[in-house]
């Protein structure tokens, strides 16, 4: 199978790569820049801006499958930003392989696209976009995601993968933050900490890509659809990001603001920013208020029975091996 890699020299991106890889496809990156790391497995790279659609069709030229995972990520900025990369970037990355006659495509998407303003426990896929979201990356997202699903058909099979809090080994995000900030005594716990959240491991998100693109075929029940990737078991977010934290070394957060508080906060933090168009990222936002208070879990059976997913790494074993590497690079 020839594959390209959409972010390929991302964190996700990198994993799905690998794997391709070592199972003998035939794979291609693109990506902004040069990654070091993937000319050392004597993958292909294609340097290029999803921007660009002649970038985009030169790239899926003589392609059976994409794999769109990158993305503008984040819970500030412009919001012509995140449309450009991740709407505009995605509508090229369609239209590139129609124009090839790419026959699947494979989109990394996110929980995010159905979160609003109330917990989410345990739901599934039938849970409705929100009236109106918070943030410009969870609102160019599910944009992006209608536009994939939507794009399903007789030419070209499409599916949707919504993988919450990716990590492990290599992580340059979610963890390196919130230790970061727990190093400068920045990170304070929101809410009571009751609130549970899916996290998922790099390999198993990665993994999930692979048997869905197996999986993907006109006609299929997964063609058209989108589905949840994660653990398969909600962690409390506090005490698991105080886990994380003991494994480096660092003391476990003690202090906390009531949810009500850190909402407010950020309300006023985004009108400052917005008032001065500060382009740093504000400490606090609504939206990330949301997000380190509230439950946010989802039931993953129907990539179980469609995909043939199952998280193959436990999330036990996963810290384990999260640990080592840490060890490792020290």
């Amino acid at each position: 199978m020839n594959a390209l890699v959409t972010g390929g020299g991302g964190f996700l991106g990198s994993c799905v790569v690998g794997m391709l890889h070592n199972r003998g496809d035939d794979v291609t990156a693109f990506g902004r820049r040069r990654y070091p790391h993937l000319d050392a497995l004597g993958v292909d790279t294609v340097q290029g801006d999803l921007r660009d659609v002649d970038a985009m069709r030169s790239a899926c030229h003589g392609m059976d499958i994409v794999f769109h995972v990158a993305a503008l990520t984040g819970i500030w900025g412009a919001r012509r930003a995140y449309w450009e990369t991740n709407v505009t970037g995605t509508a090229n990355v369609i239209e590139a392989c129609r124009a090839n006659g790419v026959q699947k495509l494979v989109y990394t998407s996110s929980p995010s696209v159905v979160f609003g303003d109330q917990p989410l426990c345990g739901v599934d896929e039938s849970q409705p976009y929100p009236s109106r979201f918070l943030a410009h990356y969870p609102a160019s997202k599910a944009a992006a995601e209608q536009m994939v699903l939507g794009a399903n058909g007789d030419d070209l099979a499409t599916v949707a993968l919504r993988p919450h809090l990716i990590w492990g080994p290599g992580d340059p995000h979610l963890l390196p933050r919130v230790v970061e900030r727990a190093k400068r005594g920045k990170l304070l716990q929101v809410g009571d900490g009751s609130n549970r959240v899916d996290i998922t491991y790099i390999d198993n998100a990665a993994e999930a890509h692979l048997l869905a693109a197996d999986a993907l075929e006109h006609g299929k029940p997964c063609a058209g659809k989108p589905f949840f990737i994660s653990q398969g078991e909600p962690v409390l977010l506090w005490p698991w990001l105080n886990q994380m934290l003991k494994a480096v070394g660092v003391p476990p957060v003690v202090r906390s603001i009531s949810y009500a508080k850190a909402r407010k906060a950020g309300a006023v933090l985004e009108t400052i920013h917005g008032l001065f168009h500060l382009s740093r990222e504000p400490r606090m936002t609504r939206f990330l208020a949301d997000q380190l208070a509230k439950s946010h879990y989802f039931d993953i059976s129907a990539a179980e029975r469609e995909l043939g997913y199952r998280p193959r790494i436990s999330t036990a074993e996963g810290m384990r091996r999260w640990a080592a590497s840490l060890s490792s690079n020290a």
